[in-house]
């Protein structure tokens, strides 16, 4: 791989860039795969050939080499998320800044397509983790690699940064991996380099800026934004922390990063805001770079402009909340209601949260989509299959591997089950529905999600 010229010169002078070795490691071909357990899904047996444990990450793992994550039921049934090792780490960063989880509500404002997300929904685990993409097609791959993962304190939204100020300081802690020129992701993704130039940098940052203003409004006082782009240049790196300190007046925060070996610190040229590097010649991920911040004092001006919406949640009826207790068994902390129909479940103490939310946002997904009555007749969704939500209550399949894909693909397939809905299930997770009928087998796996690939 030939690295751009303009690219190599943008970095002289930058903090830890070593012009060969970042070369080398470009032009060796080599591929690092990692993926991130799902603590509330871990199947029973080995998932693939493990070398090494991520660091920084308790849950992270480097694999031997990169399989076929599209034919392992596994990955369909959200036991793991395949995520560069390098954005980890803002499992670290959060352990140091944040601390230990404590009912934060959370905002990831760039999620798609979920890495970062289904990492904050596992770290703030009583928290309320509201996952944003403004782009629709991204934000309806960020709603299934949600629903995989199985959490119930998530809400993926679909909107503008500046809609957020219509909650005025409502986060304690954003994520903002903010879009970017891309060269961290060469390595991994050659073709972005055709697209990567000079003036593209410039307008990023100002991008960049653009968004962290216009969401820091809904970032309450004392609450902790880490800053993340996967670019190796300056103006989009440390000069945003310049930025960030000196025109928003955010308070810079140092992360220890102990005795990781090579994570490069970094300051910015005026605040000295420290900033963290990952270059794929010096650790075992791709390009990165994050920063951590407090705000102290108010950071910009809301001004909502956004038309606050009627609220699309409503109250489950003493009728219905009766029949679903019969379906499951949800316990006290489960609060249900009604969108468009269909009976969500959340965390009970995060319901008013969620209802705020639902009243001026675009809720694309509020917790999980647990079913809908049709008369007496009780239909489940499909996020009820693979959420972590008690199941014991209904019929489950248990399939081999082959039986699974088959499953996953939507194709015909032999198996036996009682009458009515049937969990199927591969090594004890839970894949989606079918209904078994007295001569045949209806499989109710989206349609959308179905395995195309032999």
């Amino acid at each position: 791989m030939s690295l751009p010229a303009p690219f190599l010169q943008s970095l002289e002078g930058v903090a830890g860039f070593d012009k060969a070795a970042f070369e080398a490691v470009h032009a060796s071909g080599e591929t690092v795969t990692a993926i991130r357990v799902n603590p509330n899904k871990k199947p029973d047996q080995i998932l693939f050939e493990q070398t090494d444990s991520v660091p920084w990450c308790p849950y992270g793992h480097y694999l031997a080499s990169r399989p076929s994550f599209t034919l392992d039921p596994n990955f369909h049934a959200g036991a793991y998320y395949v995520q560069d090792a390098s954005s980890m780490f803002l499992w670290h960063a959060l352990t140091q800044i944040v601390g230990a989880p404590n009912g934060q509500k959370v905002l990831d404002l760039c999620a798609a397509p979920g890495g970062k997300s289904t990492l904050l929904s596992t770290y703030f685990n009583n928290g309320l983790v509201v996952s944003n993409e403004v782009i629709k097609q991204r934000a309806s791959v960020l709603v299934e690699n949600m629903t995989k993962w199985g959490a119930s304190n998530t809400v993926v939204t679909n909107n503008d940064p500046v809609h957020f100020q219509s909650v005025p300081g409502f986060f304690d802690v954003m994520v903002v991996d903010a879009p970017c020129s891309g060269s961290g992701l060469f390595r991994k993704d050659p073709t972005a380099m055709d697209g990567w130039s000079i003036d593209l940098v410039a307008l990023c940052a100002q991008r960049q800026q653009r968004i962290l203003a216009d969401v820091l409004p809904a970032l309450a006082l004392g609450g902790v934004l880490i800053y993340a782009t996967c670019s190796y240049d300056v103006k989009e790196d440390e000069q945003i922390a310049d930025w960030l300190v000196n025109e928003m007046g955010l308070s810079p925060q140092a992360i220890d990063i102990g005795n990781f070996a090579g994570i490069i610190q970094t300051a910015a040229p005026i605040s000295n805001a420290p900033g963290y590097r990952f270059y794929p010649d010096q650790i075992k991920g791709e390009g990165f770079f994050i920063a951590a911040f407090k705000k102290e004092k108010e950071a910009g001006i809301a001004s909502p402009s956004f038309k606050t919406k009627e609220a699309v949640l409503e109250k489950l009826s003493k009728k219905v909340q009766e029949q679903l207790q019969h379906q499951l068994a949800l316990d006290t902390n489960t609060a249900t209601f009604l969108q468009s129909g269909m009976i969500k479940a959340i965390p009970a103490h995060f319901e008013a949260s969620i209802l705020q939310l639902a009243s001026q946002l675009y809720i694309k997904k509020a917790g999980v989509s647990v079913g809908e009555f049709k008369g007496q007749d009780f239909i489940p969704a499909h996020e009820l299959a693979v959420s972590y939500l008690p199941l014991h209550t209904f019929n489950a399949i248990d399939l081999d591997k082959e039986q699974a894909l088959s499953y996953l693909r939507r194709a015909d397939f032999n198996c036996n089950g009682e009458k009515g809905w049937n969990l199927m299930r591969h090594n004890g997770l839970g894949l989606g529905w079918a209904k078994i009928l007295p001569n045949r087998m209806n499989n109710y796996y989206p349609q959308e999600w179905r395995i195309l690939k032999t």
